[in-house]
């Protein structure tokens, strides 16, 4: 069986069992949240050579009008997820058509300059909350008749949300969409060369990446029933990138294991260090970037094909 299937059964087998199992379910839906985010990065860095250091705009913003929209205006958890989403994708692409006609560093950089501006804009909202955030967001009743104040309940609706958005993720990557996408990663003159147009396929990678980004921000919002300036500040930014690349870049599955041993550390080291944590996870993000520069899943993998004497 296909070693791809064998890892997505895994996948769906150990995310519905781990709360029965008695890990906490607040917990997984974290990581849950994160891995989805870190998986849209990595359709953006791993396998269209774009990096961004801006993605928690799209986080954060998607996070803020879910939020918004379900508290004040009463709609439905799906639907303030939903609209999170199309907010996050929209800003992606104000976002794409403007940085993606410069490459390498001033890509990075102009899409922090943007993010920033977000993260100033949300600040200054005083009918965002300001500095204390969204708070008091209701999980409601998704559809209209299944109660999400149920923990249970709400867990598996978040890791069937990360399902749909790992999927869609998998199935672009690995489509002829996403073939174009990985020859321009490779050698962006010869895609130029055989006809494709560069630029609309790395704003069409953007904008899907920016979308999934928010849907992750949107449902952590549901879950955590807050939306907090931190959703939109650049240590999140930088974080989703040290995900992406202890777990393996450009790789299906390394974005979701490094955001499960990232969120784990945090969780664990967190009432243990304080503020030390921060030192801790620039130490191990130097480690991997100079040990294990595949990552987690890709030493995994090397290691697999490596051929045994």
């Amino acid at each position: 069986m296909n070693k791809i299937i064998l890892g997505f059964i895994a996948l769906i087998v150990v995310g519905g069992i781990a709360p029965l199992l008695g890990v906490y379910p607040t917990f997984l839906m974290k990581c849950w949240c994160f891995a989805l985010f870190a998986c849209a990065f990595n359709l953006l860095l791993g396998f269209t050579g774009l990096l961004s250091f801006g993605h928690a705009a799209f986080f954060g913003a998607a996070a803020y009008v879910a939020g918004y929209s379900i508290k004040e205006w009463g709609v439905t958890p799906e639907v303030g997820v939903l609209a999170g989403m199309l907010s996050a994708a929209l800003l992606g692409w104000v976002f794409g058509s403007l940085a993606i006609r410069r490459a390498g560093i001033y890509f990075a950089m102009i899409t922090l300059a943007l993010a920033q501006m977000v993260y100033f804009v949300l600040l200054q909202m005083k009918f965002l909350g300001g500095e204390d955030g969204l708070q008091g967001v209701p999980r409601g009743k998704l559809f209209g008749a299944i109660d999400l104040t149920d923990t249970m309940t709400m867990y598996y609706f978040v890791f069937v949300i990360f399902l749909g958005g790992f999927f869609l993720i998998y199935r672009t990557i690995n489509s002829p969409f996403g073939q174009v996408l990985k020859s321009i990663r490779e050698n962006e003159p010869r895609a130029i060369s055989l006809g494709y147009d560069v630029a609309k396929y790395k704003l069409v990678a953007f904008v899907l990446s920016a979308a999934l980004a928010g849907l992750a921000g949107a449902t952590k919002t549901v879950v955590f029933q807050l939306a907090s300036l931190t959703d939109a500040h650049w240590h999140t930014s930088g974080e989703v990138v040290l995900m992406t690349l202890l777990g393996g870049l450009g790789t299906v599955f390394g974005p979701v294991v490094g955001a499960f041993v990232i969120v784990g550390l945090q969780n664990e080291l967190a009432d243990k260090v304080g503020s030390w944590v921060q030192v801790i996870m620039g130490v191990i993000f130097v480690i991997c970037v100079l040990a294990f520069r595949r990552g987690i899943v890709g030493e995994a993998l090397a290691l697999l094909r490596k051929p045994r004497v």
